[in-house]
Formats: C-alpha cells, structure tokens, sequence
C-alpha cells in the first residue's frame, strides 16, 4: 500500500512517548510508503517507524489526536496538525475499503442486534449514560463548554464586567474560594451564582452591588457548590439536556449549539435548588465563612433562614481570614461602574 499522492512527502510536529509513564518529547512525524516515521526534532535521527496499516486511533474525534502503533500499550504519539491527522485517517479509510470482509452478512445483522439493544439501553439506562459521560470528558473538553456557555449568557445579560482593580479582586475570591478557578461578574438578569463546567462560576450584580460585606457572593457561590451535592455542573448539564446530548458528546467530543443555548436559559431562569441548612452549614464551615451575612441576603427578616443565624459556625467570632480585603471588596463593587 502507498500513501496518497496528495500526501507525498508531509511533515508535522508532534509530541511522541516511547512508553507509558516516559517523559514526552517534540518530534516530527513524517507520512511515507505504508509507515509513519517519527523522528527527533532537533538531531532529525529517526527514533521510531509505524506500520500505517496497524495504526490505532486512542480518542477518536478528539483533539489533539493520540495514535499508537498498536492496541497494545506502549509507544504514543500525539498530533494536532489537521492536515496530517486527516491524512492517516484517509489512509486507513482506503485500506479498510480494500480489506476483505468475510461474513459482512452476519455483521450487520450482529450489528442490527447491537443497535437495538443500544436503543434500550437508551432508553432503559440514561443515568449511567450520562454519569459515563460525565466522568470520561477531560478537563479541557469542560473549560471549553464552560466557556460557549459562558458565551450565551453574556449576549442575554450583557458581556462579563471587567476593570483592572476588580479583576484582581475576583482572582483573589478565586483563590479564597478554591473551587472555582474562574469568577465572573454579569451586568444584568441573574440574579445569585451559577456553576458552569471547567470549574467557572457566573455571580450577578446584585451579589456585590447592595452587600456591605464580602461574605454575601461568598456565601452565593458556596451555597450553589452544596447545592451539587457530589454532582459536577457536566453532569448537571448533561441531565438537564437528555441522553442523547451524553451520546454526542461522548461520540463526538461535542454538545449541540442549541442544548448549549437552551441551558444557558435555563440558568438565568432557574436559581439552583439551595441545599438543606445542615449541609449549607458544613460548606460554610469547610470555606471558613460567616453563614449569616449570606442569610440576610436571602431574607432580610431573617425568618426563613434562622438556621443559617443561629447555627453560623463564626457566630460572634471572626471567620480564619477575611474573604477579601476592604480595598479589594471596593474595587469588586466597582467592577461593573469603571470605566
């Protein structure tokens, strides 16, 4: 078998493992006659050759990709050049095309059997199916959707207020509130916090603007952190949009534009479900912060939510350490006046 034509001679930069658990090291991978060479990117000595034929694929429809030489575990290489991973999946395509099948008959029917139980297992199964979902989507893939959500949300509440002083102190509540790597601020519509997958939190104006104190979008974000319970804001998501957005992402690597809309709605309409009071009080404990500034917040009267008075786990002390700092506090209120 020979490489396209078209393909004569490509070259790409890659990053190549010669065994599990090596350290990765810069190489250029090279399409010839039926082989991939991999070689050093510095010295261009050849380290390694690939039989295109037994090359596998490790995450189809995944950027970058990750191939092997073979299913069994060793070697790796990683590509993101599309024009050579286009080229080796073109390759395999005409070899499989030009491969014998023997019992292509019973395939499909074995196929047909395959797919149906797959459809009930769709329809019998669809908590495993996004819990599977759920866990397998790396981190980037959920900063990514994180980030298109983020997106929508911005063009129904107007883009994330932004200032220098005010951004400095959002990467300050960020660290004080480890579990959200990212805090943005929207101008208008949402009312509270919202978590959004790839660790990124949405606060509105409302939870810095009328507070005198930190501790109230302190307590939103904590709040909506306990309301999860052990559920990730993916797996959330991934419930609220059904079955079928879990299969594509787990086939394809990607959710539909409109499930991305869609939620992004839903999170404006819908304030997440607040978490019982006992568990509201372990997660204010757990962060070092004062429940009864976020209580007051919630109701003013302090009826509804005498619990998270009473029972405030700094009740007539201070918390470890502030939230933030008087001057950060006041650059975070301005955030959404500077100019």
């Amino acid at each position: 078998m020979t490489a396209l034509s078209e393909y004569e001679r490509l070259e790409a930069i890659g990053l190549w493992r010669p065994e599990p658990g090596a350290q990765r090291r810069e190489v250029i991978v090279s399409l010839g006659d039926a082989s991939v060479v991999i070689s050093d990117s510095k010295s261009s000595s050849a380290l390694a050759h690939w039989s295109l034929p037994a090359m596998i694929r490790r995450n189809p429809g995944t950027r970058p990709a990750l191939f092997a030489p073979s299913d069994e575990p060793g070697e790796e290489l990683e590509i993101e050049d599309e024009t050579m991973i286009a080229a080796i999946e073109k390759v395999h395509v005409i070899i499989e095309t030009h491969r014998p099948h023997p019992g292509r008959l019973r395939g499909v029917l074995i196929g047909a059997v395959v797919l149906a139980f797959g459809a009930v297992g769709i329809l019998w199964v669809p908590g495993a199916m996004v819990n599977h979902a759920a866990s397998i989507t790396p981190q980037a893939k959920r900063i990514e959707i994180g980030r298109k959500l983020l997106t929508e949300l911005a063009t129904m509440t107007g883009p994330p207020c932004r200032s220098g002083p005010g951004d400095r102190a959002l990467s300050q509540l960020s660290a004080r509130l480890p579990a959200h790597a990212t805090i943005v601020v929207l101008p208008e519509a949402l009312a509270g916090a919202r978590l959004l997958p790839g660790k990124l939190a949405v606060v509105g104006r409302n939870t810095i603007d009328g507070p005198d104190t930190p501790e109230v979008v302190a307590g939103y974000l904590i709040a909506a952190e306990a309301s999860g319970s052990d559920d990730t804001p993916l797996k959330r998501m991934l419930e609220a949009l059904g079955p079928a957005a879990s299969l594509r992402l787990m086939t394809t690597g990607n959710l539909p534009d409109s499930g991305i809309v869609d939620y992004a709605k839903r999170l404006l309409r819908e304030p997440p479900e607040r978490a019982d009071s006992d568990t509201l009080l372990r997660a204010f404990k757990a962060a070092g912060v004062s429940s009864t500034p976020y209580a007051y917040a919630l109701d003013p009267t302090g009826e509804s939510v005498l619990s998270l008075i009473e029972a405030d786990p700094f009740k007539g002390a201070p918390a470890p350490r502030p939230v933030l700092a008087d001057a950060q506090w006041v650059a975070l209120q301005d955030i959404c006046t500077a100019s």
